[in-house]
């Protein structure tokens, strides 16, 4: 089965594409599709993942997923939630997961409150007019250091400590990775959906 995977982020496919395997699911970047970005209006991954999957589906008439994922401080109500992907150009830095690691930690200085969490929303939809679709939501809390720490993964990785781990996610493992991500975790629960409701 093909589904259109409505994201251009080359490490989002690849971790994806890793955790659908069992399936048997082969996922199609939208861009490879030519398939243009959907706006993204709301304040809530869910919605947000939900627009993008009606959006990739409509134009490829293809099953889609779609995640909508970011990092939620508690320091900061919560924020940067959706706007994540943006968050280096409120402090004047370009777009891009380097910027927004490097803006987090300036943010961060003197903040005793470290805890932070990880959210994937992963929504999937047979067709665009789809009624029901499939919502899964994992979510890994941990710990923003205070620098850098580890090369592997994207995004946020280097600086979530996971105390169950001892270790970021940028020191992990992909495959250990997979199964402690807010990603990993969204994916095992909207895989064990699909073979319910898709596959059964």
């Amino acid at each position: 089965m093909q589904l259109v995977l409505a994201s251009n982020n080359r490490g989002k496919l690849d971790e994806l594409q890793q955790l659908f395997a069992p399936l048997g699911v082969a996922l199609i970047a939208q861009g490879a599709l030519d398939v243009p970005e959907s706006p993204e209006p709301y304040r809530t991954f869910v919605e947000n993942a939900l627009a993008k999957a009606r959006n990739a589906a409509q134009h490829t008439g293809l099953p889609a997923l779609a995640d909508d994922a970011g990092l939620c401080v508690n320091a900061f109500g919560g924020l940067p939630g959706v706007d994540t992907a943006f968050y280096a150009m409120q402090f004047g830095y370009p777009k891009g997961d380097d910027h927004n690691v490097s803006a987090l930690l300036e943010q961060m200085q003197g903040q005793t409150d470290r805890r932070a969490a990880l959210v994937s929303a992963l929504v999937a939809l047979r067709s665009a007019d789809d009624p029901e679709p499939l919502i899964a939501v994992g979510r890994a809390a941990g710990e923003i250091t205070r620098e850098r720490i580890g090369e592997n993964g994207f995004g946020f990785d280097p600086v979530l400590w996971i105390p169950a781990l001892g270790k970021t996610f940028a020191q992990l493992d992909p495959v250990v990775k997979n199964a402690h991500s807010h990603r990993g975790r969204a994916a095992q629960l909207m895989l064990a959906l699909m073979r319910e409701r898709w596959f059964a």
